[in-house]
């Protein structure tokens, strides 16, 4: 850890990222003896780092922080300072997180993976679509800051391509979406072509999210698990988030398979999903239109037209539902942190009140 370069630019962690704007914003870090790194790897309170000297493993200053948002997490740009055992002491603005509600359920956000460019929603098609969970990770793609690509994979065991790829387009208004198969390389020019930055692959275990990541690379570095035939589903052999660079540039992360996709705080994303329910409601006759019996609802006489499939309402109402609940959660969590912390400090005035009393 002692031979860290001073220069990150001409050492090759510009190969992950780094950029001039990064270097600036680095200044203060640098001159209190702090060198930059991007996380590669969170794994029980420790992680693996790039550094511009090469690959670190690094002790966190703050182990456990009380808001799981402010932990490090793979794509963080980071401050390390150097020794022995070099530690991370500070976290760099992130430009981009891709943030789900925890899979514990509890008010706090889990983020999935910081400054990425572009979030790639891995769909098989050896599978049917599964319109609802699309439209979750969509949500939570637009809600990044990060530009969604929706990728089909396994092309070579699709019945129908062509449908499927019409069927995910109605869902996903301003998305770009790519037909692909390791198997035969269909189109992983295209995607190659079409990714720059830090890419992130999200989707269902079975999706085959490390398949396509293999394909990009150009070597068999992430590993890849069978695929039950009943439900297309697999095992999660992706187990932890990984940073790995692309041979033609940028870097690519590769996620574990998620299960679960509870929306945290994903207002704007939806808007982004739903974004003919939203154009629609503007015409509504009520400005708090509910989109039910109301007269004038502009939503519901589309659904009569055939513009509009009421499954994608019911979609819509209930991922509002859902994204409501959660935020309501956290204003509560917030106000119970800082009633938890008006309590300590009345408790520790009148301990030193009582002192004071007992010394006069």
């Amino acid at each position: 850890m002692s031979n860290f370069t001073s220069d990150p630019s001409e050492s090759g962690l510009s190969r992950y990222g780094w950029t001039q704007s990064l270097d600036h914003a680095f200044s203060e870090h640098r001159a209190a003896g702090l060198v930059p790194a991007r996380v590669a790897r969170v794994d029980r309170g420790r992680c693996a780092a790039i550094t511009g000297s090469g690959p670190v493993r690094v002790a966190l200053a703050v182990p456990h922080a009380s808001d799981p948002l402010l932990m490090p997490c793979t794509g963080d740009w980071a401050a390390l300072r150097p020794g022995r055992e070099p530690r991370l002491v500070a976290l760099l603005p992130r430009h981009s997180t891709i943030v789900r509600s925890s899979a514990s359920r509890t008010s706090h956000g889990q983020v999935l993976a910081a400054n990425v460019d572009t979030v790639v929603i891995v769909v098989s098609l050896a599978t049917s679509l599964d319109a609802a969970r699309l439209e979750r990770l969509l949500a939570i793609a637009w809600d990044s800051s990060a530009q969604p690509l929706i990728v089909l994979t396994k092309a070579d065991l699709a019945a129908d391509a062509d449908a499927v790829r019409a069927e995910a387009s109605t869902l996903a208004p301003g998305v770009d979406i790519l037909v692909t198969s390791a198997t035969t390389g269909q189109n992983l020019d295209v995607l190659t072509a079409m990714l720059s930055g830090t890419t992130v692959l999200l989707g269902s275990s079975g999706a085959g999210k490390s398949s396509l990541g293999n394909a990009l690379l150009g070597d068999e570095r992430l590993a890849i698990g069978e695929v039950r035939a009943q439900d297309g589903k697999g095992r999660h052999t992706t187990v932890r988030r990984e940073l790995v660079p692309l041979p033609g540039g940028g870097v690519l992360i590769d996620t574990p398979g998620l299960r679960g996709i509870s929306l945290y705080d994903a207002a704007d994303g939806l808007e982004q999903v739903f974004a003919e329910i939203e154009r629609l409601a503007e015409d509504c006759r009520f400005g708090d239109c509910a989109h039910g019996s109301e007269p004038g609802c502009a939503v519901q006489a589309a659904i009569r037209a055939g513009e509009l499939a009421e499954r994608r309402l019911a979609s819509y109402r209930k991922l509002l539902r859902e994204n409501a609940w959660a935020a309501a959660r956290t204003d509560a969590r917030v106000r119970g942190e800082r009633a938890d912390q008006q309590k300590a400090i009345t408790r520790h005035l009148r301990a030193t009140y009582r002192f004071r009393d007992q010394q006069s």
